[in-house]
């Protein structure tokens, strides 16, 4: 993989590249030869083509991005965490939350964070107190996840804050399940591929093929049951056979094609 720049970087740039490259070269999941170049005046098509490489990961002067061969760029950014945060903020509920019951305070479990919107929304509503915990498998999501949520400025009031408040790791979310004790966590939530593809959706277009394609196992289920002391809550298209296979009998719809699976304990 490549590791370049925008045009014109300046010194903070050049460091990130360093120590991106220092932090690839010692996460466990990453292979391959990875290397910094200059960007000089080359597009990001002609790098390519001059060092045979398709994976790229530019550091610009806003973000990182990552070029995965011909899918959509793919970096940090709060998303749909931000309306929804919002909408807290005006005294609205928030879909997940809701069926989750979260309250101030409470510890949570996002076992497939992606780029975090769930997440960040997660730690808003459990304030200060409370503690928001995220895997993610995927060592090149993890970390623009973890930098991220460590250099995004929000004008929103609370949000950097809650972003911020995170805590990260790269990990298999079965094997993480496994090692935590009884009842450590108030919600466990899983938001895996869903079986049934929402094509439309860009940000989806972007994280496919990196992401874990295996469906939810039965027993992270249980282990999520487990270690959950009040909410088992799972993402998923509306009309996906999923919730009925991993024992989720109580569904939430929240647009006209997501829904929610609740296991309350």
């Amino acid at each position: 993989m490549l590791i370049t720049t925008s045009y014109d970087p300046r010194q903070d740039q050049l460091e990130l590249a360093r120590q991106l490259l220092n932090q690839l070269q010692q996460t466990q999941g990453v292979t391959g030869h990875h290397r910094i170049v200059p960007r000089a005046r080359y597009s990001l098509p002609q790098l390519r083509e001059h060092y045979k490489e398709m994976d790229i990961l530019l550091v610009s002067r806003e973000r990182i991005e990552y070029y995965h061969e011909q899918q959509p760029a793919m970096f940090f950014h709060p998303s749909t965490a931000a309306i929804r945060i919002k909408r807290l903020l005006n005294g609205e509920q928030d879909t997940l939350m809701q069926f989750a019951q979260v309250q101030s305070g409470d510890s949570v479990l996002d076992c497939t964070a992606g780029l975090g919107s769930d997440s960040i929304v997660f730690s808003f509503a459990v304030g200060e107190s409370g503690k928001v915990t995220a895997l993610e498998s995927s060592p090149l999501q993890c970390l623009l996840l973890e930098h991220g949520l460590g250099s995004y400025e929000s004008d929103i009031a609370g949000m950097t804050e809650a972003m911020r408040r995170i805590r990260t790791f790269q990990a298999d979310h079965l094997t993480f399940l496994q090692q935590q004790e009884d009842r450590s966590f108030d919600v466990v939530y899983f938001d895996p591929m869903f079986r049934k593809p929402i094509h439309e959706s860009s940000s989806i277009r972007s994280i496919r093929g990196l992401a874990d394609p295996r469906p939810l196992s039965e027993q992270a289920v249980t282990e999520a049951l487990r270690v959950a002391r009040r909410t088992v809550v799972m993402k998923e298209h509306r009309d996906s056979g999923e919730f009925a296979r991993l024992g989720f009998n109580e569904m939430h719809r929240s647009t006209t094609k997501i829904a929610y699976g609740v296991i309350r304990l």
